[in-house]
């Protein structure tokens, strides 16, 4: 019997179920009257996505946000949602509250308005949430043209030390051991900066699944050879990594579980976007460049060599 991978997967639903070419995006759009309508689902399973040491209030917080984030590299702003919750017939009012309070903090954080849902009883947690709001005009993952610079918010590589801790029960700590531990834990999706800067974009794409993933599908739907030369990490994540001889391409473009997104814009554009980025405290790192051809290539000293895409697949 052939393994189906994920990718095949959805071509098999599309196939049954869809009524035009498939193009994948970060949310799904359609139109009710003369409104837009802008909508994303995410599913977060507790054997498959919930660590043990990770709190029931954190991963309820993070189900809701990880739709957010898709929405904050389209520039659109989340206004309802809706989740349906699967829990064990064993579970305390304890866990249920914790878990209340993390759908309520990350709703309040963006402005969110739970409207409804559906409770069902299984074998283990499961959330689904369902983030809905309007837009005349999103930011697609295609779009990119030749010259345009390539950048990412935020620093990469924190979540792949943090979820390797978190997993292998280790109890090292420190400063670096912290920031990694949050950046699994309370992610942070740069919303406000992406509703302020998507008509300076030429191209967008959330990168919780990896930035190499993230890179390898927006050169693809864009037609356009992306070359990286700059890795955006941190200096004492690179420091860590070194001493304890660990691949630091690996962390930052296969880790994945940033909630962090990748945009292209015209050199034009490079003065506004940075200007914005201090009066927003967002930081944003210029990693490449966009030019002729197909693939993603990483750039060191004039030579180049060709980055997978490494990142996270379900059913791998």
């Amino acid at each position: 019997m052939t393994k189906l991978d994920e990718n095949k997967i959805i071509d098999l639903f599309q196939t049954k179920l869809g009524n035009k070419k498939f193009v994948p995006e970060d949310v799904e759009t359609f139109t009710l009257g003369k409104t837009k309508i802008i909508a994303k689902i995410d599913t977060m399973v507790q054997s498959t996505d919930i660590p043990q040491k990770m709190k029931l209030s954190d991963a309820a917080r993070k189900s809701v946000i990880a739709c957010v984030s898709d929405f904050a590299c389209k520039g659109v702003k989340p206004k309802y949602g809706i989740i349906s919750i699967n829990l064990p017939k064993s579970i305390s009012k304890i866990k249920i509250d914790n878990i209340l309070n993390g759908f309520k903090k990350a709703c309040k954080e963006y402005g969110i308005s739970i409207i409804g849902g559906d409770t069902n009883e299984g074998k283990e947690i499961v959330f689904n949430v369902c983030i809905f709001g309007n837009s005349n005009k999103i930011v697609t993952r295609k779009g990119s043209n030749e010259g345009d610079l390539i950048f990412t918010t935020g620093p990469f590589g924190y979540t792949s030390l943090g979820l390797d801790i978190l997993l292998n029960n280790k109890k090292k700590k420190n400063e670096l051991i912290k920031k990694s531990l949050k950046s699994v834990t309370n992610p942070k999706p740069r919303l406000d900066y992406g509703l302020k800067n998507k008509k300076y974009f030429t191209s967008s794409m959330d990168s919780s699944d990896g930035l190499s993933t993230t890179l390898n599908e927006m050169s693809k739907q864009s037609k356009k050879k992306f070359i990286v030369n700059k890795i955006p990490s941190n200096r004492d994540l690179e420091t860590y990594l070194k001493k304890q001889k660990l691949n630091l391409n690996s962390a930052v473009f296969h880790g994945g579980e940033e909630y962090e997104f990748v945009f292209t814009i015209p050199l034009k554009y490079k003065k506004i976007i940075f200007k914005n980025s201090k009066l927003l405290k967002t930081p944003i790192i210029e990693i490449g460049y966009v030019t002729l051809g197909k693939g993603v290539y990483l750039e060191k000293k004039g030579k180049e060599t060709i980055l997978e895409d490494l990142g996270w697949k379900h059913f791998r």
